[in-house]
């Protein structure tokens, strides 16, 4: 009877999500309380009570996921200052000209660079504000535009080091275990995102525009002519090349500063530094190489504070995720769920893939097996209830992740994408959904392949 009330009120929980009559965080909070009163915790206590517990514990227990966050956030923001991201951009539209393959191509690679550092909505900008409109300019039609930027993010989420850390932190395995899986996911994200665009473009044809909005300038500071100072700003560090002053009028970052995406993946998986330190480093390298030392500490400090408006919506999703998580650990609703859950769940390799195949939309309009809401409550139950091995549950969710991050259209990154395209974010999942499905069942079969045989 006790699991029937939590399954219950999940399933309210998910009702309010759906029809936004409460924002998820907000809704994950309450569902973490009823779960824990439903379970038969206290109310006050140390141990395994709702005060004690599931908020004074839950909360931080996603901590090293929320540096991470502010960290990618403050990086993001910093490559959209300095120019380093729609430099990259305009660096390949100049590339690919009128070539709209090439061009789409082109931006779903920086979209990856841009979807390793931050995620969401921040990522989508970073590569589309630039990308989308050039990509439309030379024929990419305009939905297909949209979906390239959403399929680089994605492909880019396996090397993303916050994905990394939120994963080690939610279903409870080392960093390296994450890290050992994504890298197997990589070629896939990225073969399943190239025949997205390639099929797409060669089935919808080319439609070209002359209108295209692309900025003059960098980003919003510290990179163009009126950043302040003249040739001789920099006070004995060397007058400005004539190629130079090009580059500033136009907002271009310096070549050297285009590697600031790859520093701290290179760091993290070539030299196994942890992830805080490898962003911090990124940071440091893109302070160095693309904005002047005289300006260094103040755009470091202005970047930090805008990145804290990016990462204060995830950070608050992450605190109501540990409660959840705290909730559904507690002693009773682990002994009330792991019958339910076990009777329902797959048993066998084939029908792991087969089950978890058929269920991926539940993954899409924040349903039960989105891992940035309930699923990290459904993840938790499966792994506590020792129904599949954490690692397994790491590929389950990971390979949903594929198909929550593309095509959601209430997902921020979508929503944002489609309408910065001029389409709906309905024909934008219609669009993507197929491709992402696809790569979602072949991350289930590399799952069962590594952990599951």
């Amino acid at each position: 009877m006790t699991a029937f009330a939590i399954l219950a009120v999940m399933a309210v929980g998910v009702g309010l999500m759906l029809t936004r009559r409460l924002p998820t965080a907000f809704a994950l909070v309450l569902l973490s309380v009823a779960i824990a009163l439903i379970a038969g915790a206290p109310l006050t206590g140390d141990e395994g009570s709702v005060t004690g517990t599931v908020l004074q514990e839950g909360a931080p227990m996603l901590a090293s996921t929320m540096v991470a966050i502010l960290l990618g956030s403050w990086l993001g923001t910093l490559m959209s200052e300095t120019g380093i991201a729609s430099t990259l951009v305009r660096k390949i539209v100049e590339f690919g000209g009128e070539r709209p393959s090439v061009v789409a191509v082109g931006v779903f690679a920086v979209a990856i660079m841009c979807g390793s550092i931050t995620g969401s909505a921040p990522a989508a900008m970073l590569a589309g504000v630039v990308g989308i409109p050039a990509m439309i300019a030379v024929g990419v039609p305009p939905v297909v535009a949209a979906g390239t930027v959403l399929v680089g993010i994605a492909a880019g989420l396996p090397l993303e080091l916050i994905n990394w850390q939120f994963l080690s932190d939610a279903i409870g395995v080392p960093v390296s275990t994450v890290q050992h899986f994504q890298l197997r996911m990589f070629p896939i994200a990225v073969v399943g995102g190239l025949a997205y665009i390639l099929i797409e473009m060669r089935r919808r044809g080319t439609r070209h525009t002359w209108a295209v909005r692309v900025p003059a300038g960098g980003a919003d500071g510290g990179s163009g002519p009126e950043a302040g100072g003249g040739p001789d700003a920099e006070g004995g560090h060397g007058a400005f090349t004539r190629a130079a002053r090009r580059r500033e009028r136009r907002g271009d970052a310096p070549w050297y500063a285009l590697l600031t995406p790859v520093v701290p993946i290179a760091l993290a998986l070539g030299l196994e530094i942890p992830i805080v330190p490898s962003l911090l480093t990124g940071l440091v390298f893109a302070l160095v190489t693309a904005v002047r030392w005289r300006e260094m500490a103040s755009t470091a400090l202005r970047s930090l504070y805008r990145s804290f408006d990016v990462a204060a919506p995830p950070i608050v999703l992450f605190i109501a995720i540990g409660m959840l998580l705290a909730a559904v650990n507690l002693p009773g609703a682990v002994e009330a769920l792991s019958p339910v859950v076990t009777a329902i769940s797959p048993s066998s390799p084939l029908l792991f893939v087969a089950v978890f195949a058929v269920l991926v939309p539940l993954c899409l309009y924040r349903g039960p097996m989105n891992i940035f809401g309930l699923g990290a409550g459904v993840a938790g139950v499966l792994i506590s209830g020792g129904i599949y091995p954490p690692p397994a549950v790491l590929g389950l969710m990971a390979s949903y992740g594929q198909v929550l991050g593309v095509s959601d259209p209430t997902s921020t990154q979508t929503v944002w994408s489609a309408q910065y395209a001029g389409v709906r974010p309905e024909r934008s999942m219609l669009s993507t959904i197929p491709y992402t499905w696809a790569v979602a069942i072949a991350g289930l079969v590399l799952t069962v392949w590594l952990y599951l045989l």
